[in-house]
């Protein structure tokens, strides 16, 4: 048994096309050999360092903490009906403060290079 010829693409469209609209299949059977071309996509200019949200200038970092650890500050963020993340940077603040190291601000104000 020998296989069935392959298919191009034209000759599909040309079979499912109706014959009023015969005229545009022959025109794709005709640009059968024509060539590819690939398009690059756009390049997107890179936001301007204000317009980014955090989470686009921020890194992330994962912190494991014991149940009793993550209860009380989930509890202490209630009761300062505050975020567990603005916590997070106020005892980040105090340690970098405690041993002798910029604060938030400072490194946020003029970051290193």
């Amino acid at each position: 048994m020998s296989k069935p010829p392959k298919l191009s693409l034209a000759a599909i469209v040309a079979a499912a096309t109706p014959p009023e609209r015969s005229a545009p299949a022959r025109a794709v059977t005709a640009l059968r050999s024509a060539e590819i071309v690939a398009l690059a996509p756009a390049a997107r200019p890179e936001p301007v360092p204000e317009t980014r949200t955090l989470k686009q200038r921020a890194r992330q970092m994962s912190v494991y903490l014991e149940p009793p650890v993550y209860d009380q500050l989930r509890d202490l963020a209630h009761a300062e009906r505050t975020k567990m993340h603005g916590l997070m940077l106020e005892a980040l603040d105090l340690l970098f403060k405690q041993r002798g190291s910029c604060s938030i601000a400072q490194l946020t104000e003029h970051p290193p290079r």
